[in-house]
């Protein structure tokens, strides 16, 4: 439905806030402590103890209490021996050292409406949030459409669109063909076929669109 992606756009109501540039990324100690939880977390599932553990991969039961415990760091020697040992990739022990990812909560009724060309024609655009400092990968946007709701053209962009119908009925074309939704049905589609809405049904209609986009895509 790309009357939501067309950028006529839009008043986005987010907080900015400053980050301390050395608060970004690991820490001193979390590639220690990431290793140590995943080491000690293996080794407990294969049932060995420290000693018997440490004899297995060559390295000392004192080399091994200390990287269970943060207190030392690991060659990738030694990293390839434990993974090796243990019977996992090497990647498996970095787990965790990346781990604080941002995140976007939208309460029930809090998203910020968006302006796009279909809100000429009665169309409401509701952004479910948006990840900030990078480029575009998904949008997902609630769609209402109302008496006050025109049938939109159809429109073409890039990447792959899904549709979930939460409310009301419409005729949906992609293409040469015509969906009728009712709550509950998912469409999914190629964006760049023409798509949109073209009979409204039984009002009003909601609609969840999520678009996943390519790496290349612009914000």
């Amino acid at each position: 439905m790309s009357d939501a992606h067309d950028h006529d756009e839009i008043g986005v109501g987010s907080v900015d806030r400053e980050i301390d540039p050395a608060t970004v990324g690991p820490q001193p100690g979390d590639l220690e402590r990431a290793i140590a939880a995943q080491v000690r977390a293996y080794r407990l599932a294969t049932g060995l103890s420290v000693a018997e553990m440490a004899d297995k991969v060559g390295i000392s039961k004192a080399m091994l209490s200390k990287i269970e415990n943060a207190l030392t760091s690991c060659s990738l020697t030694t990293l390839g021996r434990l993974a090796h040992g243990l019977d996992v990739p090497v990647t498996a022990l970095f787990r965790g050292v990346d781990s604080d990812r941002e995140a976007v909560y939208v309460p029930a009724g809090h998203g910020a409406q968006i302006v796009r060309r279909g809100s000429r024609s009665g169309h409401l655009y509701e952004l479910l949030g948006a990840l900030r400092g990078q480029h575009k990968r998904m949008e997902a946007v609630l769609v209402t459409l109302t008496e006050a709701s025109e049938v939109f053209p159809l429109f073409q962009h890039p990447g792959t669109e899904l549709l979930y119908m939460l409310e009301g009925r419409m005729a949906y074309g992609h293409g040469d063909a015509r969906y009728e939704m009712g709550p509950g049905d998912t469409l999914q589609f190629d964006g760049e076929g023409p798509h949109g809405p073209e009979e409204l049904i039984e009002l009003p209609a909601r609609f969840l669109s999520v678009t996943a986009y390519g790496d290349r895509a612009e914000g």
